[in-house]
């Protein structure tokens, strides 16, 4: 290890912390600005009274900063509140939603990856062939269908007309099918972009073609010389996508009515329960964070000449 890989992570430890507080700031006064939770909770026929008794029990009675500073004091703590709904506490609530969002998530991701990086590979090899050219046009169409309209038309098909898969719900493996290949539409078509221009400049360079010109095999130069070096650029979109991955199954979660963290964020916005929705950002922004600390970290070791360029 260098002498100054200490002070490199040290200086992205802080800008992660910085970036936490800047998050959990931002959605504070995003949920404090959408309204008053206690109308959302007891309804319009409240009294002043129940108002009144309700907003002294949250602490909603109080100054916004005070109520701010009790909340990070709490995350220092370890504690993210109490549920306005569910009167839980909020990070408990959020972690009993999870393992269906990881098991959806990274179904989806293995699925993206499988195609994407294969489909790249082939459009980048086979750029004039049949396989090519579906390849390419198979990952414009991915990031030109919204997901929500994948959605609706896989189920029309698949769910309404040949009544193979169900529409929603998380009671089965047949359950998994749509929301995963919907979610892995859109990463599968980004992989696959990226891994074919990164392969297809790895092809392109002067250690290739001297490979070429020593009579190499074409899948020993593929396997040992241009996948190695298209792969930092790769892991670099990948972990991306791992990372926005928790925040991206909001919509195919909502839609497919998968009872993960996407779905609670949607129901707990609408509910105005503060907590829980900033105990999601909050885990959803930590991963993110992490993900990308272990992309750098993983570049770094696949091209130690990122090491000199950052110092």
């Amino acid at each position: 290890m260098s002498r100054n890989a200490p002070k490199l992570l040290a200086r992205k430890l802080v800008r992660a912390l910085v970036t936490l507080v800047l998050m959990v700031t931002s959605v504070f006064i995003l949920m404090r600005c959408a309204g008053d939770p206690v109308t959302v909770l007891l309804g319009p026929d409240a009294t002043p009274d129940m108002r009144a008794a309700y907003s002294g029990e949250l602490g909603l009675d109080r100054p916004i900063l005070w109520q701010y500073l009790v909340y990070l004091h709490n995350i220092v703590r370890g504690s993210l509140g109490v549920s306005y709904v569910y009167r839980q506490d909020a990070l408990g609530v959020v972690l009993s939603h999870l393992p269906l969002t990881l098991i959806l998530t990274g179904s989806a991701f293995t699925l993206a990856a499988l195609t994407g990086i294969a489909g790249g590979i082939a459009a980048a090899v086979l750029p004039s062939s049949i396989i090519g050219r579906a390849c390419t046009v198979a990952s414009v169409v991915g990031l030109c269908v919204p997901s929500f309209f994948l959605a609706i038309v896989l189920m029309l098909v698949f769910s309404i007309q040949l009544n193979w898969l169900p529409t929603g719900g998380a009671e089965s493996w047949r359950s998994l099918a749509l929301p995963a290949v919907t979610m892995a539409a859109a990463s599968s078509a980004v992989l696959a972009r990226y891994t074919r221009v990164a392969v297809r400049e790895a092809l392109d360079s002067r250690y290739v073609l001297a490979a070429f010109a020593r009579g190499i095999p074409f899948w020993r130069i593929l396997i040992h010389h241009v996948l190695p070096n298209a792969a930092a650029p790769i892991l670099t979109i990948a972990g991306l996508l791992i990372g926005g991955a928790v925040t991206g199954s909001t919509v195919v979660e909502t839609v497919f009515s998968w009872p993960g963290i996407g779905n609670l964020f949607v129901t707990s916005v609408g509910n105005r329960d503060v907590p829980v929705v900033q105990a999601i950002v909050l885990l959803a922004g930590t991963a993110m964070i992490m993900t990308n600390l272990a992309v750098d970290v993983g570049y770094t070791w696949l091209d130690p000449r990122s090491k000199s360029s950052e110092t």
